[in-house]
């Protein structure tokens, strides 16, 4: 072989070796071929592999080479690719005559899996371009797209450790996979018509078309509801025009009101539905394509039923060459929902899905690609023009998160996560690792998909924790599942207060460093088992990751028939009003009020005597409860929820942002009392229901009671914040992080953020994982690793 005047300079004495180091997320989006090619370029020598801790470079050139390398390599990193850090130290040995990419070195993890991503647009292009070989191919992917999280079994990311192993390449695909100038390039999906996955329609319609696909999509136009087995499980596919069969995919799944999401084709499709700004446009067409929420236009011609009294709809685009084949020619959006009955984890695979599905589907899009793991749609809004993310999981997951300083050393450790909306975390080498959202773990399917993956991404990771870190909530599941494991393994069992994780979840996304000092958490949620024994969820908590102290926090009131009261939110009503005055007073004062009329017919003297003897009656302090007490008030959910956040998410969809400027004026009040005794600042509804009540009694419209209750909540957590942190019995910082699901109300977390910063406070909010309890697990296991670190001592499980 040849050399190169440059190469033969480099085999000279000014030559050097160079070990790399990379680590991040670097395995699985063709990092090794970009390697190659700047090295080639640059005429260096040497190799490149892939290993447990990342990708390892071994360079040989003169040292201004590999400095050029260094900062190309850095400004050209592969688009789903992320770069930790890269450590350099000196080669000792003789260089090779040229750069060549190695086989992967199957050490010990300590990288990352890449989450799915969806198709780029040179994929798209293959799959719709008749001139290509992969012209209607519904699997099409390279190295900067497609499934990665859905189909691996294990790490390193190559094809023998995922579901694509089940598949030959052909010679033309392994020539791809093989070539490094290719962005095909062990790219490990790899596939085409030859010799990859393939789909097909069952049960066979009279009239198929060219394609399974191309009759899938003539079959929805034509009315039928399909099961598309997708990237991450499967979805339920109809005509979102169709209100006949949108109204029967309701029925047939027993979903009914939650919101349906839809897919279009593209963005001007959906800007014939929804307002679109240039944020969430980005945001839509990202690698992640998640489902975005946005504000719809009026007159629609959508089924009426698809987001049942909201201002939002939720639309995501195309993500895989499937999708895009599907809707090529669909001129409407289509509905695009988990594959599932209600409440139950999506169906994975095809005969899951037969069964499961059946008398909800009438046809299934099937192929053989096996769903290793389950993941479904991320979920997310833009506010106050950041990406707020509802729902962390395709796309997303299971990306780590950098911890913040001092939390350098952080010990490996198991963080279990809530009871709802769960997902848990692994600190693994100074990062959090989130699971892919899997629900609520009261339905006995989604705790099996729990425990399913605990074992695979300790398996994928080879993660062995030092300590379980649980939710102080004894009737969690996810807190006796931690609970068990740590008395198995005799490891240390960490509990954390609900509130105090929500309060460092927030520091820990937006990098707040270990010794950065205290915060005030405004912290405003559904509920959580507080230290005092009642069930917290509007506090103001003075913390940090190590502890918290307890301020301020609204007033409590009954809980009445526990979780039932959770369902009813008429119950939160009357148990507001029996707090607040006296019943009888109340009713002679209003003999002909439509609110207490209503509630006179419920069976309160059995409620009345369960409050007395504090019979499943306990009290909670929640904002969540608040808000469905309020809107069942108003006539808003006043029986039932069919979903979590009904009532609250119904009460903000009511006003506009006109009639929130028109009411400030006329807006509801609280009021703030202090308790001599245990040292805290209560809020107290009683005035606001004065106005309320009264309101009710005129007949007055619905959105402007919303409003003026939006309102009083900005207005008291304002004046809330500004009297603590103003008191000089506290030493408070002026940075106010806000937290817990109620904060996912865009009017009421973008009005109290601006008055705050107004008045010169930093206001801290989340952006990188979920307000609600998605984002629990990752403070939990901050505020543990906190107090490792602080040698607090914490024994093992008894």
């Amino acid at each position: 072989m040849s050399l190169s005047a440059a190469q033969q300079f480099i085999q000279t004495q000014t030559a050097q070796g160079q070990c790399l180091r990379v680590r991040g997320l670097v395995q699985g989006v063709g990092f090794r071929p970009t390697v190659w090619r700047l090295a080639s370029k640059l005429e260096l020598t040497g190799h490149v592999l892939n290993d447990g801790d990342g990708v390892l470079i071994h360079l040989f050139g003169i040292a201004s080479q590999i400095n050029e390398f260094i900062e190309a390599l850095m400004e050209n990193c592969p688009p789903l690719a992320h770069i930790d850090s890269i450590e350099q130290t000196s080669l000792y040995e003789n260089a090779p005559h040229e750069f060549s990419i190695l086989a992967s070195n199957p050490s010990k993890p300590h990288t990352g899996i890449i989450a799915d991503a969806a198709s780029c647009s040179v994929c798209i292009e293959n799959s719709l371009n008749p001139e290509n070989r992969r012209f209607q191919y519904p699997f099409t992917n390279c190295t900067h797209c497609g499934p990665r999280l859905s189909i691996t079994k294990k790490i390193p990311y190559d094809r023998k450790n995922t579901s694509m192993a089940a598949f030959t390449q052909c010679p033309d695909c392994q020539a791809e996979y093989d070539n490094p100038s290719d962005r095909r390039f062990h790219a490990q999906p790899n596939a085409c018509q030859n010799c990859g996955p393939t789909a097909w329609i069952e049960p066979t319609p009279t009239t198929p078309k060219e394609t399974s696909i191309q009759t899938a999509a003539d079959l929805i136009k034509n009315g039928a509801i399909v099961a598309v087995k997708g990237m991450g499980g499967f979805q339920l596919v109809c005509d979102a025009t169709n209100q006949k069969i949108v109204d029967n995919l309701r029925q047939r799944k027993n979903r009914q009101a939650k919101p349906f999401a839809l897919m279009a084709r593209n963005t001007s499709i959906i800007k014939r539905y929804c307002l679109l700004n240039e944020y969430e446009t980005t945001l839509l067409q990202s690698s992640a394509a998640p489902i975005v929420l946005l504000d719809k236009k009026e007159q629609l011609d959508l089924a009426t039923t698809i987001a049942p009294n909201q201002k939002t709809l939720g639309f995501l685009l195309p993500s895989t060459p499937l999708h895009h084949l599907l809707l090529q020619n669909i001129d409407v959006p289509v509905v695009m929902t988990s594959g599932n009955k209600s409440s139950e984890p999506q169906c994975i695979s095809n005969d899951e899905a037969k069964e499961r599905l059946a008398g909800i589907a009438d046809y299934w899009l099937l192929n053989d690609r096996e769903v290793v793991n389950r993941v479904d749609d991320s979920v997310t809004r833009v506010i106050q023009s950041k990406t707020r993310i509802l729902r962390r999981s395709r796309g997303y997951a299971p990306s780590s998160i950098q911890l913040p300083k001092g939390f350098e050393k952080a010990t490996d450790i198991l963080a279990c996560g809530s009871e709802l909306k769960n997902t848990f975390c692994l600190i693994k080498d100074g990062k959090a690792i989130l699971s892919q959202h899997m629900g609520d773990l009261e339905n006995a399917q989604a705790y099996a998909d729990y425990e399913k993956n605990q074992q695979l991404y300790q398996s994928l990771y080879q993660h062995t924790p030092s300590a379980i870190v649980i939710d102080a909530h004894p009737e969690y599941l996810s807190s006796k599942y931690g609970g068990t494991k740590a008395h198995k393994a005799g490891l240390p069992l960490i509990k954390i207060q609900h509130h105090h994780a929500h309060l460092a979840s927030c520091l820990a996304d937006n990098n707040w460093g270990l010794q950065q000092g205290k915060v005030l958490g405004v912290i405003l949620d559904g509920l959580g088992f507080g230290d005092d024994n009642t069930l917290w969820g509007g506090e103001f908590l003075l913390g940090d990751y190590t502890s918290y102290k307890r301020l301020g926090f609204f007033k409590p009131t009954a809980l009445i028939g526990g979780s039932q009261a959770m369902r009813q939110p008429w119950r939160n009503t009357y148990a507001q009003l029996k707090s607040n005055f006296d019943w009888n007073e109340l009713n002679n004062q209003y003999p002909h009020h439509d609110l207490l009329t209503a509630l006179q017919a419920k069976p309160l003297q059995t409620l009345n005597s369960m409050i007395d003897k504090k019979l499943n009656t306990p009290l909670t302090s929640s904002c969540g409860r608040l808000f469905d007490a309020v809107a069942a008030a108003i006539g808003v959910c006043y029986e039932q929820i069919h979903y979590e956040g009904q009532a609250a998410i119904e009460l903000e969809a009511c006003i506009t942002e006109q009639i929130m400027d028109n009411e400030i004026s006329n807006a509801y009040h609280f009021n703030l009392t202090f308790d001599d005794k245990s040292g805290h600042s209560i809020i107290n509804s009683r005035p606001l229901w004065k106005s309320l009540l009264s309101d009710i009694h005129d007949k007055q419209v619905v959105s402007v009671m919303s409003a003026r209750f939006h309102h009083a909540l900005i207005s008291i957590i304002v004046e809330m914040v500004c009297n603590l942190t103003n008191s000089p019995s506290h030493k408070v910082t002026k940075t106010v992080a806000l937290s817990g699901g109620v904060f996912q109300n865009n009017v009421l977390l973008r009005y109290t953020s601006e008055q705050l910063m107004t008045r010169g406070y930093d206001v801290l909010t989340h952006t990188h994982i979920p307000a609600n309890d998605g984002g629990l697990c990752l403070g939990q296991a901050t505020t543990a690793l906190a107090q490792l670190i602080n040698n607090n001592e914490v024994q093992p499980c008894a």
